[in-house]
C-alpha cells in the first residue's frame, strides 16, 4: 500500500467516511464531519499511522488533504513523492 493510499485511508477513518469516499479535495470545516474535534482525531491518527510527531504550527496549518501531504512530506513521509502506484 502506498503512502498516498494510507493517507486517504486515515482521512476516511478519522472523519468516519465510507471506504470509497473521495478525500483528495477535502478542506477543514468545508465538510460537516471535519470539525475541530475530528481535526484532533485526524492528527492523532496521522501521527500513529506514519510514526511522526506533528508540530503545533503544522497542526494548525493542516487545512486540507493536500496540505496534509505537504506537511507530512516535511517529516519524511513519501520522500519519493506521493505516488498512487504500489
Amino acid at each position: 500500500m502506498t503512502d498516498l493510499q494510507r493517507l486517504r485511508d486515515v482521512f476516511r477513518a478519522a472523519l468516519d467516511l465510507p471506504a470509497d469516499a473521495p478525500v483528495d479535495d477535502l478542506h477543514y470545516q468545508d465538510h460537516e464531519k471535519w470539525d475541530s474535534l475530528a481535526h484532533m482525531s485526524l492528527i492523532a491518527a496521522l501521527e500513529d499511522e506514519f510514526s511522526v510527531m506533528i508540530d503545533t504550527e503544522d497542526v494548525i496549518n493542516m487545512s486540507s488533504f493536500s496540505e496534509a501531504m505537504k506537511i507530512l512530506g516535511k517529516y519524511g513521509v513519501a520522500s519519493d513523492g506521493w505516488s498512487s502506484r504500489g
